[in-house]
């Protein structure tokens, strides 16, 4: 993941609002890693923080 990008992640409740921002970065011409969801099933957000939280870790995280 290139520094200049952003994680980004919801659950089902902020699918829409999720979108929206991805639009407008992308329109400053920012890279965006979306990680779900992209559906207004119900899931669980820890779910999807985690996602976010392991691809900063998976890019910050130096090995020891």
């Amino acid at each position: 993941m290139p520094p200049e990008t952003i994680a980004i992640a919801a659950d089902h409740g902020g699918v829409a609002l999720k979108e929206t921002l991805i639009a407008v970065m992308e329109a400053r011409g920012l890279t965006v890693l979306d990680l779900g969801t992209n559906t207004e099933e119900a899931v669980d957000y820890p779910d999807f923080a985690e996602r976010v939280v392991a691809a900063i870790i998976e890019r910050w995280l130096i090995p020891v």
